[in-house]
């Protein structure tokens, strides 16, 4: 592995650097990461779309977009390389994940011409906030047995159904959706895929209230929704073709942070944390629990950095992407267990005014399982290593021929 910027990369660098410190602030290096609320507000919206705009106009947005779509044609390492810089510096709350990681590539892939004209601009700009609409209750994990409904209407499309763990989508301007067109055919290739507008009439959302306080995860319920049939994305029934560049899309966008703030933040906690009149990081078990994180903490940044040497050198890089998001999830739960196990019977007050670093241990601990759902289970995500990585066979799937009507419900 080269950890070592190339001459090129080294003045890109630099050339980041050097925009950022003219426009924002630097963080706090010794300032505990806040992870008490993913909520956002309406002044976050207006001062994150704002700080979009400010960046696209210096040609700072969307950098690997091709340059037909705002884009700078950047290279892979050339985004990593700004995304480490701008993670130094006091930015507003990324709200473009979804919009820029996933339905920008899904639009700019299958959209037709005049549907890049139309959607890709706003997203570029922050004019737009975009959300995925996917899950539904019934489903789990099994994306395409949807049950949600779409029928042919003239021009329009009249969607009925409902998705659940929508991220963002209290604030999203549009949205990208798949749907059943076809339950006599089998379950994979019954599904359309449309672009939405989320403030149409029949579309209801309701924010779900999360353990850790957030309410970033949505309910979003539709009653005779009409989509035009000019915002559906590639042919009919081939929306599970669709779907799959956005899964693949978010898995890329998703990957493993390797835990290496919350490592820091964690040894500071056992340095003022006391233990039987002793400081917590002077216990051997102490010790012996921090050691473990370090080691995990360490191996997960490298394999990462071996990802980000591939990309350096203009490689595509090997499973080491795929297997980040599943040893980075449980490492971050095991991390903010500990945290509030440390604490003792004041680990149970989730209290940001008067707990240990402002309650961000306690909203870790609630907020991590949800990690390990969104962007693929554990389970998905093992079984996708397994078949696709380790080459083992796959796991018998009986329904895959079979008439979506015809596959049994339980019911």
């Amino acid at each position: 592995m080269d950890f070592n910027d190339t001459p090129e990369e080294a003045a890109f660098r630099k050339e980041v650097r050097a925009w950022l410190e003219q426009n924002t602030e630097p963080k706090n290096p010794d300032e505990a990461t806040d992870e008490s609320s993913d909520s956002v507000t309406e002044d976050d919206v207006k001062v994150a779309k704002a700080w979009q705009k400010k960046k696209a106009d210096a040609g700072w947005a969307c950098m690997r977009w091709p340059k037909e779509f705002g884009g700078r044609g950047a290279t892979s390492i050339q985004q990593v390389i700004w995304n480490q810089e701008e993670g130094k510096r006091k930015t507003p709350s990324d709200i473009f994940g979804i919009t820029h990681g996933m339905c920008g590539p899904t639009v700019m892939t299958h959209g037709t011409d005049e549907q890049r004209k139309q959607w890709i601009p706003g997203m570029l700009t922050g004019e737009n906030v975009w959300c995925q609409l996917f899950s539904e209750p019934a489903a789990g994990s099994d994306l395409a047995g949807l049950r949600m409904t779409a029928v042919r209407d003239g021009d329009d499309w009249v969607v009925n159904g409902q998705k659940i763990w929508t991220t963002g989508a209290q604030i999203a301007d549009w949205g990208i959706l798949v749907v059943r067109s076809d339950p006599n055919v089998p379950k994979h290739k019954g599904l359309t895929y449309f672009v939405i507008n989320m403030h149409a009439p029949g579309v209801e959302v309701r924010p779900i209230h999360q353990i850790n306080g957030g309410r970033a995860f949505n309910e979003v319920f539709f009653t005779d929704v009409r989509i035009p049939d000019a915002h559906r994305l590639d042919d009919v029934g081939n929306g599970w073709r669709v779907a799959l560049t956005t899964l693949m899309n978010e898995r890329a966008s998703i990957g493993g942070g390797g835990g290496g703030a919350a490592m820091k933040d964690l040894i500071e906690l056992a340095k003022r944390i006391e233990i039987d009149g002793r400081r917590a990081i002077d216990d051997s078990a102490v010790k012996e629990r921090l050691a473990d994180f370090m080691v995990r903490a360490r191996g997960l940044r490298y394999t990462g950095l071996r990802s980000l040497t591939a990309l350096s050198h203009g490689k595509t890089p090997g499973p080491e992407a795929s297997m980040g998001k599943l040893v980075g999830a449980v490492l971050g739960q095991d991390m903010a267990e500990f945290g509030v196990e440390l604490q003792g019977m004041a680990g149970g007050a989730y209290d940001p005014t008067s707990s240990e670093d402002g309650g961000a241990w306690q909203a870790r601990f609630l907020g991590f399982p949800g990690l390990r759902i969104a962007g693929g289970t554990d389970e998905v995500l093992r079984n996708i290593i397994a078949e696709r990585v380790l080459g083992l066979p796959p796991e018998i799937r009986v329904d895959k021929t079979v008439p979506f009507k015809d596959i049994p419900t339980g019911a």
